[in-house]
């Protein structure tokens, strides 16, 4: 009646549909990142933005939350005023937020860093797992330089640090891919 694919089969299909969804997600990082890269004020712009709308959604869930909860939890609506007046704050005067959008994206760096260097030492041996060395170095420096340069320079550095990243990550996705595509061969 049913007619169940073969282990072998189930396996070859997986690593055939991330083989293909990694290149699709590294094409896109690859023009999100060139973007940053070209305009990267504009790119720092829309981060900050983008982080805002985030708070905002945040802030207006937890305030959601408190009031079918426990109305009376005044902690639960500072929360949610803090949330949607920093995001408000941020939509409205974005170039404001640079600056602190700058040190925390320079934590991420580092920890895009750290967690692309496990990811290369743990693939030791492999095919590509230089790629993700070669990734966590990348992440390093520009983490480096932005703690170095910072605050004055963020308005560009956030931009051109995200396209970075951004572009080569999508190298090391379209790598993954083509490794995954070997693999299942």
């Amino acid at each position: 009646m049913w007619k169940y694919p073969k282990e072998e089969q189930l396996a070859q299909e997986a690593l055939d549909k991330l083989s293909k969804h990694s290149k699709v997600a590294g094409a896109i990082f690859l023009v999100l990142g060139a973007v940053g890269i070209i305009f990267p004020t504009v790119m720092s712009i829309l981060t900050v933005t983008f982080i805002a709308w985030l708070l905002l959604f945040a802030g207006l869930m937890a305030g959601y939350f408190t009031y079918m909860s426990d109305k009376s939890d005044s902690i639960g609506w500072l929360k949610s005023v803090v949330l949607i007046g920093v995001a408000l704050f941020m939509i409205f005067y974005p170039i404001s937020g640079i600056g602190t959008v700058g040190l925390l994206l320079s934590i991420y760096f580092f920890m895009d860093s750290f967690a692309s260097f496990s990811m290369g030492l743990s693939m030791k041996g492999s095919s590509g797992w230089f790629i993700w060395i070669f990734n966590a170095l990348l992440s390093l420096l520009l983490a480096t330089l932005f703690v170095i340069g910072w605050p004055t320079s963020s308005v560009y550095l956030i931009g051109l640090f995200v396209g970075f990243s951004l572009f080569f990550d999508g190298i090391s996705l379209l790598v993954m891919g083509s490794i995954f595509k070997k693999i299942g061969k």
